[in-house]
């Protein structure tokens, strides 16, 4: 295995994009422990629920409707959503300002309970919960989405995470590229082992450059694939 180290990546990220200043730009911002803990679990439904419907599907179709569920559920009230019928759940499932995807909608309820259980068992809000999640162990996190919530494994929930200021590395095919070209990974990206190995490649990362893991993320996306000049990456 050739791992490469922080320059190296760092160095192929500039000369693909144009220059330190033009990789600095691209970077993603990341929330603080404060500012996740301040979020509320509504906040938190709400993205989640906004990943679910946009994966498989188009995202600005999604986004177009946004505000469409945001009224329709009660601005993501956890309480009040808990305390909603199923047949209600039927109609609103069925209202077309909506994506009709009852599916999907069910999710709403199913990711407020793993929400509201969570709380309740941790005994502090669900944005402290995040927030005071172990850096070095980001994956554990995704497993718990997946494992605990609904439909919320594979990307859609590192995504979510990362749309909300949560400190995390992506799948992207591009990352995947190079952890594959460089023999980080060698099995099923979603593999325990490929997910661990991942995990060290970042720390190691991180460790040497002083950077978040969703800077390094987007740093290594853009030394791979068609990740050129003109393209953000991931």
């Amino acid at each position: 295995m050739n791992t490469p180290d922080y320059q190296e990546l760092y160095d192929r990220a500039c000369e693909r994009k144009g220059g330190k200043a033009a990789v600095e730009a691209m970077l993603p911002k990341v929330a603080s422990k404060k500012q996740l803990t301040a979020l509320g679990s509504d906040r938190y439904l709400a993205e989640f629920t906004r990943k679910v419907f946009q994966s498989g599907f188009v995202w600005r179709v999604v986004d177009k409707k946004w505000d469409h569920f945001e009224e329709e559920f009660w601005g993501f009230d956890i309480k009040r959503l808990l305390m909603m019928p199923d047949d209600m759940l039927e109609r609103k499932a069925s209202n077309p300002a909506i994506i009709r995807n009852h599916n999907k909608v069910k999710t709403i309820l199913k990711n407020a309970a793993m929400i509201a259980d969570t709380e309740r068992r941790e005994a502090q809000s669900f944005g402290a919960f995040i927030a005071n999640w172990p850096e070095d162990d980001v994956i554990g996190l995704w497993l718990y989405l997946k494992k605990q919530g609904s439909r919320l494994g594979g990307n859609t929930g590192p995504y979510a995470l990362r749309t909300l200021g949560v400190d995390t590395f992506l799948l992207t095919a591009d990352v995947e590229g190079c952890l594959r070209n460089h023999g980080v990974i060698d099995s099923g990206i979603t593999s325990q082992r490929a997910l661990r190995a991942t995990q060290t490649f970042f720390n190691d990362l991180r460790e040497q450059s002083g950077r978040n893991l969703s800077a390094l993320s987007r740093i290594v996306s853009f030394g791979y694939g068609q990740n050129r000049a003109g393209i953000t990456g991931s």
